[in-house]
């Protein structure tokens, strides 16, 4: 399965010290784009310190508008706010909804702890229409954790 071939590259992008943590960051949304086919944007949102919002942090695919998304805006302000993975199979049938290309069909949105509390979070979409699995949020969650080790 990819996902396993993935985490060691995912590690091991993590660890090389001779890069920045967003350096990093990029090179592993790069990898995630690159290496499976329906992960068609990939970026990380983060905290803005005391306020409540969220800062678009490294991604790959293509820009957007969204740089600033409010806590309970959107799918990704529903995660700062709920702390849960969010999966959305089918965007249009989200009345909360932040559309940042009309060619995205679905969405997941994992959150990002460090030391219990939640800091950001890694935003994935796909041109396919209930693209992600059980198996995307699982590989996610693992990610997420070894980002963590970065902060």
């Amino acid at each position: 399965m990819i996902f396993e071939e993935l985490k060691p590259k995912v590690t091991d992008i993590l660890n090389r010290d001779e890069n920045s943590r967003d350096e990093k960051l990029l090179q592993l949304c790069q990898l995630l784009k690159d290496n499976i086919e329906y992960y068609d944007w990939v970026g990380y949102y983060f905290i803005n310190g005391d306020k409540p919002e969220l800062l678009l942090g490294p991604y790959v695919g293509e820009p957007t508008d969204h740089t600033v998304i409010p806590f309970g805006k959107g799918i990704c302000g529903q995660v700062a706010v709920s702390n849960e993975n969010f999966v959305v199979p089918d965007v249009n049938a989200q009345d909360n909804y932040i559309a940042c290309s009309i060619t995205v069909k679905s969405e997941v949105v994992i959150p990002l702890f460090v030391n219990g509390k939640n800091i950001g979070q890694i935003d994935i979409d796909s041109s396919t229409i209930d693209a992600f699995t059980k198996s995307d949020e699982d590989f996610l969650e693992f990610v997420n954790t070894e980002v963590a080790k970065l902060f």
